[in-house]
């Protein structure tokens, strides 16, 4: 269990306690603020957990199997957890959620072929809006609820157009 793995599981284990402070007041008013903290401290982990990974050649196959899975099970319980409060259609989280399950499908396919479809700048790019999103509807400042709808907009073109992208470079996999 090296460092990024660590990491890894960490964010796993900061889910349920982001999911209470999320949807109870068991801190008072400061329950969205600690969930907001939480948040972003389980993502900062996901950019470190790659990096320490990568550089120190620390790469593994729990690592491999389980910091996408994290990463997914983060974004969607928060996702679902705004839903719940309603800050955000249900349908552009089932889009999101979709998007997901197609590329975890594919990548599944192509491994069993022996190849690795590494992730492209439009899907770094859906991810960073999506969690910039997702901590602006969890602080749900009203002075920045105009700017809040501009990335959730935003978040989900790059959802759809990342997805689109990655079907159309990788449409031979399906052939296999």
């Amino acid at each position: 269990m090296n460092l990024p793995n660590k990491l890894t599981t960490l964010r796993v284990i900061m889910i349920p306690f982001f999911v209470v402070f999320m949807l109870t007041d068991f801190a008072g008013g400061a329950s969205k603020w600690i969930a907001l903290a939480l948040f972003i401290i389980a993502s900062l982990t996901d950019l470190l957990d790659g990096h320490i990974a990568r550089k120190y050649n620390l790469v593994t196959n729990f690592g491999k199997f389980m910091d996408p899975l994290a990463d997914k099970l983060l974004v969607c319980a928060a996702l679902i957890c705004l839903v719940e409060m309603g800050r955000i259609p249900s349908w552009i989280v089932i889009v999101i959620i979709s998007r997901e399950f197609i590329i975890s499908g594919f990548r599944l396919i192509a491994s069993d072929n022996g190849r690795v479809i590494a992730a492209s700048y439009w899907g770094k790019f859906k991810t960073t809006f999506q969690m910039i999103m997702i901590c602006l509807m969890i602080a749900d400042i009203s002075a920045l609820s105009l700017l809040t709808d501009i990335v959730m907009w935003v978040a989900l073109i790059l959802t759809v157009v990342s997805l689109v992208d990655y079907l159309v470079k990788n449409k031979d996999v399906m052939k296999g």
